[in-house]
């Protein structure tokens, strides 16, 4: 079996505990991998790759991705998402004008430092195993690219959400920090939702109940 099944994976899942749960409604022996790790906290358009369709990744999913952010300001974590333990709490100044203005300072080609609970490896181990065994050290920042990032609203006070548009590389959950410290808040990203990964679209990703239900996936 060759092809690709445009997974909506839901939020409290790990990518590759999604792929063990589609890997079950194949045929036995089917090579499978995703495309595009989202963080278990995150939901979305995560892109399996079947058989040879293995090949095609960079043609298929090595382009733009676009994310709808909730960043919530005044309260850090040390993941830099809602799952991490709170750092610090400060008052909520900034407002939709403040973060405005500061976006643009992250748009382009930018140096950004990749967050310590991170699957890149550092002395052969995850950083962020070594980051919960408090061995972690700071890793050089990256160039990656941000093509757009547009303001969506402010759900609640405090609360604002964002559309980016990025390459690969890109850390929401930085994006988001970074943007709280720029207006002096301080930021985490409270939710996360990859809206496409190059040619996969929310619009028709299926999620592991309706994929379940389609019984042999052959035919996907």
């Amino acid at each position: 079996m060759d092809g690709y099944i445009n997974l909506l994976k839901p939020p409290g899942m790990t990518s590759s505990d999604a792929v063990v749960r589609v890997r079950k409604m194949l045929p036995r022996g089917t090579r499978i991998g995703h495309g595009g790790t989202l963080d278990p906290d995150a939901a979305g358009v995560l892109p399996l790759l079947i058989g040879r369709g293995t090949r095609l990744f960079d043609y298929l999913i090595d382009k733009q991705k676009v994310y709808l952010a909730e960043l919530r300001l005044g309260v850090t974590t040390d993941t830099q998402d809602a799952s991490g333990a709170v750092v610090s709490v400060r008052p909520v100044i900034a407002g939709e004008a403040q973060l405005r203005a500061a976006i643009w300072r992250f748009v382009g080609d930018i140096d950004q430092s990749p967050p310590a609970y991170s699957a890149i490896q550092q002395n052969g181990r995850r950083m962020y195993e070594l980051a919960r065994a408090g061995l972690a050290q700071p890793l050089p920042p990256r160039r990656v690219r941000v093509d757009a990032i547009e303001y969506v609203d402010s759900p609640c006070p405090g609360a604002h959400r964002l559309r980016v548009y990025c390459g690969k590389g890109v850390y929401i959950r930085t994006l988001a920090s970074d943007l709280g410290d720029a207006v002096g808040d301080g930021a985490h990203l409270a939710f996360l939702l990859r809206q496409s990964a190059g040619w996969f679209d929310i619009s028709d990703a299926r999620t592991l109940e309706e994929l379940s239900a389609m019984g042999d996936l052959s035919g996907a």
